[in-house]
């Protein structure tokens, strides 16, 4: 069986991603099962496709088998896009998730409610041996509350209201996330790919 290996350090993200990898034949891995030693990836992309490539197509040249990396994010309108591909790094390099969540919740303190409409982007890029198979996007609407509400997922989960609910993603049980998800439907494109190269 062909091994797949996510090409993330963040363990949210793996364990979020092996569940949307289910019913592929392959095997599933993450960076810590392959014990191999990969030069780090500097993330400069201008575009969260240009970072999923290159993450995908370095960490293919070192690792056998299929590759997945992923670039995700919050673009948030009146904030002219920011986070962006910045997201993950927005108070500053390495920050914790509640440390980018306060940034945002304190440059957005005078957005009225109308106006904190936000957009969370995946893009998703799988390689084999330095060669690019393809790319997808998801993407997932909705704005921006005002205080951290619930307690799953991770990022900015606890402050994200998708369009049409009422609660943020933070509490929202993993699984129903998983259906509504910027991730989940990339990765629904993403396993086409796959299956057509298996």
């Amino acid at each position: 069986m062909k091994q797949l290996v996510i090409a993330t350090t963040n363990s949210n993200k793996k364990k979020e991603l092996e569940k949307l990898l289910r019913g592929l034949k392959v095997k599933v891995l993450g960076l810590s099962d392959v014990n191999i030693e990969v030069p780090p990836v500097t993330e400069d992309g201008k575009t969260f496709r240009q970072n999923a490539v290159k993450k995908a197509l370095t960490f293919s040249r070192f690792i056998n088998g299929l590759i997945l990396a992923d670039d995700s994010g919050l673009v948030v309108e009146a904030l002219d896009g920011k986070p962006g591909v910045r997201s993950a790094r927005f108070a500053y390099t390495g920050a914790k998730d509640e440390e980018n969540n306060a940034k945002l919740l304190k440059l957005m303190e005078t957005i009225p409610a109308d106006k904190r409409q936000a957009t969370f982007v995946c893009v998703a890029a799988i390689a084999e041996d330095g060669v690019l198979l393809g790319t997808q996007e998801g993407q997932c609407k909705g704005s921006i509350g005002v205080e951290v509400k619930g307690n799953n997922g991770f990022g900015y989960d606890p402050l994200f209201t998708p369009d049409g609910y009422n609660r943020t993603f933070a509490e929202f049980k993993p699984a129903f996330k998983n259906r509504i998800s910027h991730r989940a439907e990339a990765l629904k494109k993403v396993k086409t790919i796959i299956r057509g190269y298996l």
